[in-house]
């Protein structure tokens, strides 16, 4: 992804695309940095607006609050993943050795840097560990989701699931297996980093291998069962 690629999300997640402007991108980024620093909970539109030197009402021109931005940054990720997904496996006809690049992908997309200068992908990576789920673990999320605002997310484990299809056509779970497999991949980061009694995994400098080795594990055992 070249820089000038614009990044197709739902447009209801936004009043006015901030990838259409530098203070939208400056949104973004800035966003992006302060949830890292301070965590979601604590995150402002107050105190974005104080970070970029700017106004809260300039904030709220581009989304209608914190959670739509949330949902905005999460899409965006679930979006680049898929795009890279597409991109490393478009030569590969073998769905197991596709399994595995999918595999490898979903867990170091954060390291394939898209060029996109408003978007730190490692920092974006490290939110949605840590805060992705916030996203959709919410009371109105039946109606959000009326709304189209998971499709990303959707498409991603749709993309996933045919190539599990294609491994065992009898595998009665693929949708069931891709979105764990995302899942399992964000919760064991977050466990070995956090909460290190509630996995096998470790987590060091960001070297996410064992995490790797731990989902071709599953997904492989399970599929040749």
């Amino acid at each position: 992804m070249a820089i000038g690629i614009k990044v197709s999300l739902n447009d209801k997640l936004y009043i006015r695309d901030p990838q259409e402007t530098i203070l939208g991108q400056k949104i973004i980024k800035q966003s992006i940095l302060l949830i890292e620093e301070i965590g979601f909970e604590s995150f402002t539109f107050r105190k974005l607006a104080l970070k970029m030197e700017s106004t809260e009402a300039s904030v709220y021109r581009y989304f209608e609050n914190k959670h739509m931005l949330l949902l905005y940054l999460v899409s965006w990720y679930w979006e680049w993943v898929g795009f890279l997904i597409d991109m490393n496996t478009r030569n590969i006809a073998n769905p197991e050795e596709k399994l595995k690049v999918i595999i490898h992908t979903l867990i170091f997309a954060a390291k394939e840097n898209p060029s996109i200068e408003y978007v730190n992908e490692s920092v974006l990576h490290r939110i949605i560990i840590s805060e992705g789920s916030k996203a959709y673990h919410i009371k109105t999320v039946d109606e959000e989701n009326k709304e189209g605002f998971f499709k990303n997310y959707k498409d991603l484990t749709a993309k996933v699931a045919l190539v599990i299809s294609s491994i065992n056509r009898d595998f009665p779970y693929p949708r069931t297996l891709a979105s764990n497999l995302f899942e399992m991949a964000n919760n064991h980061i977050y466990f070995a980093q956090h909460l290190p009694r509630l996995t096998d995994v470790k987590v060091e400098n960001e070297d996410f291998s064992e995490v790797e080795k731990m989902l071709e594990h599953f997904a492989f055992k399970i599929l040749k069962a």
